[in-house]
């Protein structure tokens, strides 16, 4: 017996429980509040997630992951200007809702969750950060070798200097939400691309 059918879209329950988890971090979510949220039962729950709610969180890093960065790596190869698609990154920090910097990083937060509780997810996030790092580091290697950029530092410095600045705002929109608060501060940082 196969079990009763799925009659859920897994990409849209995957999608509400994106965001309950992003609001509210992995630890506090309950399967529950996943179930309300997503709405379906326990049965078709665990029929879809067998490893209940940290697959469902695996999957929920994995899908925001592979979105994040396909989005960045598309609009940098389309771009004249590939470095500015970085700070254009960047400033959508500034430019985004109130309610959407209060939650901060997704990557960031899992980081700080699971940091000595569970390597698996864990090397998800960090594993998306790395990858973003190293998106930094070829784009700023192409700009430099056509000339688009004062900067001669290296660029393997460079893109990690920018990943701990994409760290550091995951906190400290959450402390500035406010556009103008941010919109500053993002600009300083991102002097270090002229």
């Amino acid at each position: 017996m196969s079990g009763r059918p799925k009659i859920f879209d897994n990409e849209a329950v995957i999608e509400k429980a994106t965001d309950l988890f992003w609001s509210q971090g992995y630890e506090i979510t309950s399967t529950e509040d996943l179930l309300r949220a997503m709405g379906i039962g326990k049965g078709s729950f665990y029929l879809a997630f067998k490893g209940g709610k940290k697959e469902l969180y695996e999957k929920v890093l994995e899908k925001v992951s592979q979105k994040e960065l396909n989005t960045l790596k598309d609009n940098i190869a389309k771009s004249q200007a590939p470095v500015e698609e970085i700070k254009k990154l960047f400033r959508s920090i500034a430019k985004a809702p109130k309610a959407t910097n209060l939650k901060g990083c997704i990557f960031g937060n899992t980081l700080a969750e699971f940091s000595n509780n569970d390597a698996q997810i864990m090397q998800i996030a960090a594993r998306h950060l790395k990858e973003l790092e190293t998106v930094f580091q070829l784009t700023i290697e192409q700009a430099q070798a056509a000339g688009q950029m004062q900067s001669k530092d290296d660029s393997h410095l460079l893109a990690r200097y920018l990943i701990t600045t994409w760290n550091g705002l995951g906190i400290s929109r959450r402390l500035y939400p406010d556009p103008k608060a941010l919109s500053g501060l993002i600009e300083m940082q991102l002097g270090i691309l002229d």
